[in-house]
């Protein structure tokens, strides 16, 4: 096994699997003990409490006890997640909910295959495409948010046969249509339902420097802007003086120690410049068409997950909300935004549900086919692909 073998190895090996899982179950457990301490009132026709307006706000507040006296003529019950979870309706539209988020998965994977075969002109077959994508998901669940699996994607596509240069390309093209799906959808999201909708109200803690999750989402998206271009006046009219520029800038003390991978970066954005400016219309159309269905499907796996348990629900609200999400799952330091996610799923989320306990069951459903069965998956496949494929790197 060659040393970049052997990085790639050590990056996708067991102990960087189970912390992922750890951290993911921990959240979701914390949300569990939370919910399993929490009683909720409910109305019923003979009830043993009475609603007082304790607040004095006209508005009953179903989690809050000093809102409710005993009282025989009560038309309110106290009821626990126990008791709730046993009224939940498992039947037939619980089971559709769950079995289009399971389609989303399915149109959401087809999509990145058929992406990565226009991307390599065909090149890769269906059983390339896939083993291709499931490894790149598995790099990107056992790397920090902030990292991603694209440093591994090139790796991967080279032991598929592509070379290097059109590996490279590749990859930078997957960037940049994830980037342009992002900052096209959000303005129309935003058009759409309005800024106000799509903030949780309360976000526990701070993140980083700010106390609020709307400054951080807006500064988001501009720096994705700013991204965005930068790699579409970089690869398509000034590769040679990006890399100049790349190479001025780490050649500072502080950021000497990485000037070669800089260097590399800049020859990488030269190659993937020769191999796109005299592409198709047409291929434009089918890496966007393909990347923009991709990202839908990912997004609405979780509208379908959420319609399984309840249907009074804004649709698009949903879909806006797990665009501001994806900024705080973005630059996470954890694997995969384990524990980040099911937390801020928490914050931006809960007002859909009466319980909790719902909340905790969509929660764990949503990361085991979103996020834990791509461990799983890419866990399974990563140690025959590495013995059976071949590096055909090209210089």
């Amino acid at each position: 096994m060659s040393e970049s073998d052997h990085d790639i190895s050590k990056t996708l090996s067991l102990r960087r699997i189970v912390i992922p899982i750890i951290l993911g179950v921990a959240a979701a457990g914390f949300l569990l003990v939370r919910s399993l301490n929490e009683t909720r009132y409910v109305e019923a026709e003979h009830g043993s409490f009475a609603w007082v307006d304790d607040n004095e706000n006209g508005l009953i507040d179903f989690d809050d006890s000093a809102e409710f006296i005993e009282s025989e003529d009560g038309s309110f019950n106290e009821m626990s997640f126990a008791d709730m979870l046993k009224t939940q309706d498992w039947g037939a539209h619980t089971f559709l909910g769950l079995c289009l988020a399971l389609l989303m998965i399915v149109v959401r994977d087809w999509g990145y295959m058929y992406r990565i075969r226009v991307l390599t002109d065909n090149k890769l077959s269906w059983k390339q495409s896939f083993r291709t994508i499931m490894l790149w998901e598995f790099a990107s669940a056992l790397t920090p948010s902030v990292v991603g699996g694209s440093a591994v994607a090139i790796f991967i596509l080279n032991r598929e046969g592509i070379n290097l240069g059109k590996s490279t390309t590749t990859v930078f093209v997957t960037a940049l249509m994830d980037e342009l799906f992002y900052v096209v959808t959000v303005p129309v999201i935003l058009l759409a339902v309005g800024v106000d909708q799509l903030f949780p109200e309360s976000w526990s803690g701070s993140t980083f420097i700010f106390s609020s999750i709307k400054p951080l989402f807006f500064l988001g998206y501009f720096f994705m802007v700013a991204l965005t271009l930068i790699i579409i006046l970089s690869i398509f009219y000034f590769p040679h003086k990006f890399k100049r520029i790349i190479q001025r800038i780490f050649t500072l003390r502080i950021l000497k120690r990485w000037l070669r991978r800089a260097t590399r970066m800049g020859d990488e954005v030269i190659i993937a410049s020769k191999e796109l400016k005299n592409k198709r219309i047409s291929f434009w159309a089918k890496a966007f068409g393909s990347t923009y269905i991709s990202w839908t499907a990912r997004f609405l796996t979780l509208n379908f997950i959420i319609l399984a348990f309840t249907a009074d629900f804004d649709h698009v609200v949903v879909y806006g909300k797990q665009l501001v999400m994806w900024v705080i799952m973005l630059i996470s330091p954890t694997p995969g935004s384990s524990g980040v996610a099911e937390l801020a799923l928490d914050s931006f989320f809960s007002e859909f549900f009466d319980t909790g306990m719902t909340l905790f069951l969509v929660a764990i459903i949503w990361r085991v086919v979103t996020y834990f069965i791509y461990l799983f998956v890419g866990a399974l496949i990563f140690p025959k692909w590495l013995r059976t494929t071949q590096s055909l790197v090209s210089r």
